[in-house]
């Protein structure tokens, strides 16, 4: 029977970036019993391109790498698994951030910008003048006159 290495598999992957996922998935299927596997001593590194949080700064993974049999079972899995991390929605970088060149560039909405300031200036002009008037009609009222707790 053929066998294959896990590092093999990660390179016919058709996103590269769903790289750690596909590991992931391959060893759970691994200790579930879908499909037989050895670790082997040597390492490789991962197609995908690691970020961290707050800098440019990139940086790759290395995993250990295991031996399988290759079989119609194996390959069935694979296709699924592929299927599914294509179609799994990867994160966004987020919303751009608020700047003049990306105002420029057009990369943000200046108009929808504009309405959702002016609908937040609204809101805080009314909320102002409902906390004043709130105010005003209870200094209008007359207080009521204290009564006597003690006896004399």
């Amino acid at each position: 029977m053929p066998y294959s290495r896990l590092s093999e598999q990660v390179q016919k992957l058709s996103t590269p970036q769903q790289s750690d996922a596909f590991v992931k998935r391959f060893r759970d299927a691994v200790r579930e019993g879908e499909f037989d596997a050895i670790d082997l001593p040597e390492r490789f590194t991962l197609p995908k391109k690691f970020k961290r949080r707050g800098s440019d700064e990139t940086y790759e993974k290395d995993m250990k790498d295991m031996v399988f049999e290759t079989s119609s079972k194996f390959d069935k899995w694979f296709e699924g698994v592929e299927k599914e991390l294509a179609a799994a929605p990867t994160r966004s970088r987020g919303k751009p951030r608020l700047t003049l060149e990306n105002l420029e560039e057009g990369v943000l909405d200046f108009k929808a910008l504009a309405e959702e300031t002016r609908r937040k200036l609204q809101n805080s002009y009314a909320k102002g003048q409902n906390l004043g008037n709130s105010r005003k009609s209870k200094a209008a009222a007359p207080k009521p006159r204290a009564k006597r707790t003690t006896k004399k």
